[in-house]
């Protein structure tokens, strides 16, 4: 007898026909079909004011398009209240902003720790093995934060290298299924760059975490299990006059 099939999981981001134009401005930015499978990692190249920071807020859900369809996790992020999109992005994105986006005045492990006040599913996944404040400490160290900085210190005072590695850590805490990472290394050089790209796979590769990094940098494309370019996937019926993103 033929066991049933499992039907397959739902793509991570799956994007429609979307159409977005801010309030006021000549930018348009379309997109015809864009969709991110379960525990892959994409990176989305382009150049800086060609939209790329538009379509990370439109997957997030931090703004809406005009038009078109946004799916997440198998969820229409259109059929939700902005209230329930922020809940969804607390529980099911975890995002490095390319200016960090800290709490200058808490501590690296209050920092890391902020990404779980919101996210009460992300926080009970934690706290099935181990209490919160050791599991920040413990992605702080493996992101190669040194323990005597994790807690009296300061974010505003730590280095820029440092702040990335605690949005890093801020992001990935709670394992969760959507990583969006805007321009994270662009404040690294080289070598820095290359130690921090491995530190963060290697937690995504424990976590099993979908991956979203957009850059203008060609040089990670190693780095990724697709490469695409900004350019591919627009509508560019819908994209014109992109003076800004």
């Amino acid at each position: 007898m033929t066991e049933p099939s499992t039907p397959p999981a739902s793509p991570t981001v799956l994007l429609e026909h979307l159409a977005f134009q801010w309030p006021g401005s000549a930018f348009r930015f379309g997109v015809d079909r864009f969709r991110i499978e379960r525990a892959e990692r994409v990176l989305l190249l382009g150049p800086s004011g060609g939209g790329k920071s538009t379509l990370l807020g439109l997957i997030s859900g931090i703004i809406r398009p005009q038009k078109g369809r946004i799916d997440l996790l198998g969820t229409d992020l259109g059929s939700l209240s902005s209230a329930q999109r922020d809940r969804f992005r607390a529980e099911h994105l975890g995002v490095i902003f390319q200016m960090f986006n800290l709490l200058p005045y808490a501590s690296a492990l209050d920092n890391v720790r902020l990404g779980l006040s919101f996210a009460p599913n992300r926080a009970s996944r934690v706290r099935e093995t181990e209490s919160e404040d050791v599991a920040a400490a413990r992605l702080l160290t493996a992101l190669g934060l040194p323990e005597d900085i994790q807690k009296g210190q300061a974010a505003s005072l730590l280095s820029s290298g440092q702040q990335q590695r605690v949005a890093a850590a801020r992001a990935l805490i709670g394992d969760p299924e959507l990583v969006i990472a805007d321009e994270p290394t662009s404040a690294l050089d080289g070598e820095s760059q290359q130690a921090f790209l491995e530190l963060v796979f290697k937690q995504l590769d424990r976590s099993g975490s979908s991956l979203l990094m957009v850059s203008h940098d060609e040089s990670l494309s190693g780095w990724f299990d697709r490469v695409i370019r900004l350019t591919d996937i627009q509508n560019h019926e819908e994209t014109h006059d992109a003076v800004a993103s």
